[in-house]
């Protein structure tokens, strides 16, 4: 066999089954290799921001690393943007980037780059293959660092020679390291902190926030009566009807910081220190107040739902101790479209199981309330603010579940950096609903541009927040990519476009016209 079917049969062995693609000449070899090797499902994406982001929204879902296929290093490039949230998020992804043959990188033809160079600042591990005898056994050190603790993004580069040169055989993958367990005696400081009586705020994400997690954290609140919270933005959170509803951080300083005043110490569980997402003239950029002592309980990578059961114990919290959680009461929207009946509606649409993946931004900023009386479900943000996440996370989730309906909420100016997602949606099947929020403006900017202090806006500082002249239809757009799709003017019209949409096994689109 030749170096790029060592390398897919490796990855099979491996457990990395799915590889979302998209090639150019120099992964002409790996492509024909895909022929030849069963086991491996390919995924096309029409750009690599697609590609790279399904990758993070399947390791999301799926808890294994998928892999991509990505041409050189524009292609890489190209992927960046949702490779830097997926760092943020500790998803674990193998990158498979093609490069010119060794004996042509010297001519420095056109597409000739430092592709090193562009992989690292989002990969953790990088190396480039320098012959077709080695390329399994690179790989099989690839899909280890992908799946090491915390998970971490590690990006092979396969020169086209070592591709299709004659290779020795599939390698094994080293044994999984095992998971780091966590500091008793960081439980130990934390329980010491909880039980002083002074006002504590427990800090998750990670895998705090999975169900079993969310219900110790609801004993130990009940036990000590510190307050538990979310980061403003999380991987995944377990949430709905039944599991104990949190608060986030407020993105606003101004909403965040009263929030956090009274707090004289925070105990981090995989969680960091709260700061404000930018910087502000005259505005802090912690948001903890002074004096507030900050404890770390565990890191991303320590099994924090471990923790807190040893922290619960240390407590003496109980399952009888979480206290009950009001509610708020469902009702159908009817009438005009506003931020609190586009909430409503989606609460009421979400089905049981159901992935949501939000990147609503300014719309969903008062989603959380009433979606925590939804059905139960999971709900996914973007880790590191590089928009257009929304989309393909979306994808590469219902790649993973497919017996899950997958709700994608994205504001239109996010929408349209990453819409290619729509076609890689109709060409698998996959069961997304992807809805739109489109307010014909970059809604978050026009809220900064006042955040910053940069004065009032004249004409050409706001052609640059607004999406008009001429104005996005989606509807036309999903369309020509394959996916039904129709537009909403009042909360009847999205009540009932929701009620068609969550059964429906295929891709759909919903445009709100705000």
């Amino acid at each position: 066999m030749n170096g790029a079917e060592s390398l897919v049969r490796t990855l099979v062995a491996g457990g990395v089954d799915v590889c979302f693609a998209n090639p150019g000449t120099s992964e002409m070899h790996f492509v024909a290799a895909l022929d030849r090797v069963e086991g491996m499902r390919c995924v096309l994406g029409l750009f690599e921001g697609v590609v790279t982001g399904a990758a993070d929204g399947y390791f999301r879902m799926k808890g294994t690393p998928a892999s991509t296929l990505l041409h050189l290093g524009p292609g890489l490039a190209n992927g960046l943007a949702n490779l830097h949230n997926a760092k943020k998020a500790n998803s674990g992804i193998v990158n498979i980037v093609g490069q010119h043959a060794v004996y042509h990188i010297g001519f420095n033809a056109p597409l000739t780059s430092d592709i090193e160079g562009l992989a690292r600042p989002m990969s953790a591990w990088v190396r480039t293959s320098p012959d077709a005898k080695s390329i399994a056994r690179d790989g099989a050190a690839a899909i280890a660092a992908a799946k090491s603790s915390p998970p971490q993004i590690a990006t092979l580069i396969l020169p086209a020679d070592t591709a299709w040169n004659e290779a020795d055989g599939i390698a094994q993958v080293p044994a999984e390291s095992q998971r780091a367990s966590y500091s008793s005696q960081a439980v130990e400081n934390a329980a010491k902190v909880l039980r002083g009586g002074s006002e504590t705020l427990l800090l998750l994400t990670g895998s705090a926030l999975s169900e079993q997690g969310l219900a110790l954290a609801a004993q130990i609140a009940g036990k000590t009566g510190c307050k538990v919270m979310g980061q403003t933005y999380n991987p995944r959170m377990a949430r709905g009807r039944g599991r104990f509803s949190i608060d986030r951080i407020p993105y606003v300083i101004e909403q965040a910081l009263p929030i956090l005043k009274d707090f004289r110490h925070i105990v981090l569980v995989e969680a960091n220190d709260p700061v404000a997402f930018f910087a502000y003239p005259n505005k802090p950029s912690m948001l903890k107040p002074e004096g507030c002592e900050v404890h770390r309980m565990t890191s991303g990578g320590e099994n924090s739902v471990a923790a807190l059961e040893a922290l619960a114990s240390a407590l003496g919290a109980k399952p009888s101790d979480a206290k009950p959680q009001p509610m708020v009461q469902l009702a159908k929207p009817t009438g005009s479209l506003t931020y609190a009946s586009i909430a409503q509606a989606i609460a009421m649409a979400i089905p049981d199981n159901a992935i949501v993946v939000d990147e609503s931004i300014t719309t969903g900023r008062g989603f959380f309330p009433p979606t925590a009386a939804a059905a139960p479900h999971d709900w996914l943000q973007n880790m590191g603010g590089s928009i257009g996440f929304s989309t393909p996370v979306a994808t590469g989730a219902a790649v993973a579940c497919p017996d899950r309906k997958v709700i994608c909420m994205v504001g239109d100016g996010s929408a349209m950096y990453t819409l290619q997602s729509l076609w890689t949606q109709a060409r698998e099947g996959l069961n997304v609903t992807t809805i739109v929020f489109a307010n014909r403006i970059y809604q978050i900017l026009r809220g900064e541009f006042d955040g910053v202090g940069a004065g009032e806006p004249g004409q050409r500082a706001q052609d640059m927040l607004k999406l008009d002249r001429p104005t996005l239809d989606f509807v036309a757009l999903a369309k020509g990519m394959g996916v039904p799709g129709r537009a909403v003017t009042t909360a009847d019209e999205l009540v009932k476009a929701l009620a068609e949409a969550m059964p429906d096994r295929g891709p759909r689109l919903i445009e709100v016209r705000m």
